[in-house]
């Protein structure tokens, strides 16, 4: 992002009282997005004074103060009374400045940032009747050592008592702020912004680097050499690099208030002079530059790549271990070329050659860095600066001379001193290398009907020379726009140039067979169907830790302890990616209890992830495309990424309330979901008891389709697994492969009941069956014996006790019976029951209850 004050803007585009949201959409128009606009916090009455009193002031805590008479103007001076002239009475603890000072007063009403509310008040004695502030009070710098004397930077006819501070200050102007796209490198810079606006609106645009006029290399200068030796991607890192000897500078030179009120503005501190200057020229033209103090520095400057075991600290005092393929700055003392570090090139300098109060003669660079080379440089230290987000992006190659001049012409113009006549400019930049594009592309592409005139017309508008040959157009990119590389780059300058608001808003219409695959709409109907249930959908993060997985008791031998570990994971806490939902839906579950939820039905589907194989990726190259075998490998090593879906139950079903006591959830409405899920994707399942992990072994349900894959389990969480995890006690669950019920149910044609109007039947029958007998496969003989006349078969009781005998029990099932066409006769109901009777007693040894 770039924030580009608006006074700033106007020196390079006529902005023709345009306020900063009518700047802010005019950019918009173009790409720019806009983050904000910004203005100063200081409000209320900030005028100039003139000190005419000054009185120093011992108290009993050692604090010695200033009991200052300030003319503050006749609107605002309070009368004059005896030898006491007009004005106002403030107490100052600052002692820079003396009677006759022109200084900045904030008077009772103002509010400064903070905010901070100036109000008179009794201090010291005295009742002090306004402030007198300092650059920092003001938040137009950092310096709070002494308030602030307005001096010669400012127009005299401006310094008159009582004049409003806010405007000579500049406090009232405003501030845009725009987003910056990786691709349009050059709007890092007033000069680029500007390009911009001058695009969208059409207004004069003045090229602020072409105000500069540098002079032509010369021999004789500073020596640089390039020995660039690993080049990344086949370019030289270092393809320009003009340096200039400035002498006699004032280093401690005070950097004028304009320039650091810019400087603010833009969101960058004032630190110097040199690095004032050089900071202000890279936000206007958006030229990255680096001042040395030149006696530190030994000829040559070599620029070359790291050679191992080499160190630098940096300006922000980090000691480095370099990269070989960090492009270095380096110098050369005791005659020995490029034997010292003295900069990480385009990203930070040394500290061993900054440019301090003892500095007389200062070195300036002006380079042009490939981008890959300083963002991996970067990216490596952790270092992103204000350079190196610059020439990551792109910066123009012609930049550099007219760079230099102006920062010299700045630094001459404030700290003093004299230039070196000689220049050095290593220039091996490439010509740019044309596009060659048919004139139709763009039509083609964007849909709207663009003709060859009007392509080259916003494309020479851009900067491009544009040639015609036969039906194509050969592109030659400015230097300032690198991202232009090919013809679809220069479609999209068309589209923008043109207006993304001229483009219709078409609804394409879907091609026929296309839309939501069957698992895809599966799923759907699996969460509609639990939310008609009263369950609610939730989304957790798949992040868990390895107590999870205790806290679960799972075995140490279960499959769920196979764990993907995350490199990087965003919470040190949690490191490994989920095997089950429920390891992550109870923290979602937790957070609702804590937030005073008693009753929950809370359900999920996504992905748990397990690590079957040894999960030894390759790493391939980045300079080519992996192999075959590569793809293969990573392939291989990805971990099992089952979709699947669970539900925790908690609290109670119903509320209690006039009609009746509260019911609570129970194991069986954990089951009663699990076989919904089950119905809704087409598939049938056996339910049966089980003993598993992390449910209570005697209230555990196990299904699995009919030829015996387990698909999941359902029941009550184990006590132990509640205390754990800090659950209510009898809290219910379920988790379900979703993917293997969708497989089992794909390409399963499910017809409409009919609705039936005929009388229906129904019969009760209580078989007493062996203990062990599941009464799931009971239900099924029913369901076969009955045949075609069976509505519904379910089963209503099961008994256990003397009148059965051991180990035997007694289950009850009721029979609905109906024929579409006709009312059922009692030969045909008793012939169904007669066959259901001898089906239970032949497969299972069942017999009717008494």
């Amino acid at each position: 992002m770039v924030r580009v004050p608006l006074t700033w803007l106007a020196e390079s585009v006529d902005l023709a009282g345009a306020s900063a949201e009518e700047v802010a959409a005019a950019l918009v128009r173009v790409g720019l997005e806009e983050e904000g606009i910004h203005g100063s916090d200081v409000t209320g009455p900030l005028v100039v004074g003139r000190v005419l009193t000054l009185e120093k002031e011992t108290h009993s805590n050692g604090k010695t103060i200033s009991w200052c008479r300030v003319d503050v103007g006749p609107e605002h001076n309070a009368p004059a009374e005896g030898d006491v002239p007009a004005g106002r009475g403030i107490v100052c603890g600052a002692h820079n400045f003396g009677v006759g000072d022109l200084v900045v007063v904030a008077l009772p009403g103002a509010v400064l940032p903070g905010p901070f509310p100036i109000t008179a008040r009794k201090t010291y004695g005295h009742v002090s009747d306004g402030m007198i502030c300092s650059a920092r009070e003001l938040g137009i710098g950092d310096d709070h050592t002494g308030i602030l004397v307005l001096g010669d930077e400012h127009d005299p006819a401006d310094l008159v008592p009582g004049r409003d501070a806010i405007t000579l200050l500049g406090l009232d102007e405003r501030t845009v702020e725009v987003n910056v796209t990786p691709d349009r490198g050059y709007c890092f810079s007033v000069r680029g912004v500007a390009r911009e606006y001058a695009h969208a609106t059409g207004r004069a645009y003045r090229d602020p680097a072409l105000a500069v006029s540098p002079p032509p290399a010369t021999a004789g200068g500073f020596r640089v050499e390039v020995a660039d030796d690993a080049p990344i991607r086949g370019r030289v890192g270092c393809d320009r690099f003009v340096a200039r000897v400035v002498r006699g500078v004032d280093a401690t030179a005070q950097s004028p208030s304009w320039l650091e009120r810019r400087l603010t503005q833009a969101g960058m501190r004032p630190i110097s002079l040199a690095v004032d200057v050089t900071n202000y020229v890279m936000l206007e033209l958006g030229q990255p530059l680096h001042a040395y103090d030149l006696a530190t520095v030994a000829e040559p400057i070599v620029v070359r790549r790291a050679r191992p075991g080499e160190r630098l600290v940096t300006l922000d005092d980090v000691d480095r271990e370099l990269h070989p393929e960090d492009l270095l700055i380096t110098d050369s003392p005791d005659g020995v070329p490029g034997s010292r570090v003295i900069g990480l090139a385009g990203v930070m300098g040394g500290a061993s050659t900054e440019v301090s109060e003892a500095t007389v003669d200062v070195l300036l660079e002006g380079a042009h860095f490939d981008a890959v080379s300083i963002a991996r440089t970067a990216r490596r230290h952790k270092l992103g600066s204000e350079a190196s987000r610059r020439f990551e992006r792109g910066v123009d190659p012609q930049l550099p001379p007219r760079a230099v001049q102006r920062a010299i012409d700045l630094l001459v113009r404030f700290g003093g001193g004299t230039v070196d006549p000689e220049v050095t400019d290593v220039d091996e930049v490439p010509p740019a290398a044309p596009v060659r594009m048919p004139a139709d592309f763009p039509a083609r592409i964007v849909g709207l009907d663009y003709s060859a005139a009007r392509v080259r017309e916003l494309l020479e508008e851009i900067g491009c020379a544009v040639a015609a040959d036969g039906d194509d157009l050969v592109v030659t990119p400015p230097s300032w726009r690198p991202d232009l590389t090919a013809p679809i780059d220069l479609v999209e300058e068309v589209a923008r140039l043109d207006g993304y608001e001229r483009m219709p808003s078409v609804l394409p219409a879907a091609p026929a067979g296309r839309g939501l695959t069957h698992a895809q709409r599966v799923r759907r109907s699996v969460a509609r169907a639990l939310a008609e249930q009263g369950f609610t959908e939730v989304l957790t993060y798949p992040f868990m830790g390895a107590q999870r997985l205790d806290e679960l008791a799972l075995p140490d031998d279960d499959r769920r302890r196979r764990t993907v570990r995350l490199v990087n994971p965003l919470n040190d806490a949690l490191p490994f990616l989920r095997t089950s939902l429920l390891a992550t839906l109870v923290d979602a579950v937790r957070v609702n209890l804590g937030r005073g939820a008693t009753d929950l039905a809370l359900f999920e589907i996504g992905r748990a992830f397990r690590a079957d194989g040894d999960g030894i990726a390759p790493r391939p190259g980045v300079d080519d495309r992996p192999s075959d075998d590569e793809l293969a490998a990573l392939d291989a090593a990805l971990p099992v990424q089952e979709r699947r879906v669970a539900g925790v139950l908690v609290g109670h079903r119903v509320p209690a309330g006039w009609q009746g006591q509260a019911q609570p959830y129970e194991w069986s409405d954990a089951v009663a979901a699990a076989r919904l899920v089950a119905a809704r994707t087409g598939a049938d399942v056996e339910v049966a008891a089980d003993a598993h992990a992390p449910w209570h072994p005697g209230r555990c349900a196990r299904l699995a389709l009919p030829d015996g894959t387990l698909v999941g389990h359902a029941g009550e969480l184990h006590p132990r697994v509640l205390a754990a995890l800090e659950l209510p006690a009898r809290t219910c669950a379920f988790e379900l492969d979703l993917d293997a019920l969708v497989a089992a149910g794909e390409g399963r044609l499910v017809a409409a009941a009919p609705v039936l109007v005929q009388p229906v039947a129904k019969e009760d029958l209580a078989f007493v069956v062996d203990e062990a007998l599941p009464a799931g496969a009971l239900v099924a003989t029913v369901r076969a014996a009955a045949g075609g006349l069976l509505e519904d078969a379910r089963v209503f009781d099961v008994y256990r006790g003397e009148q059965v005998g051991a180990g035997r029990k007694s289950v009850a099932v009721t029979v609905r019976l109906r024929a579409g066409d006709h009312t059922l006769t009692a030969d045909e109901i008793a012939g169904v029951r007669a066959a259901v009777v001898e089906a239970v007693a032949r497969e299972h040894g069942g017999t009717l209850r008494a």
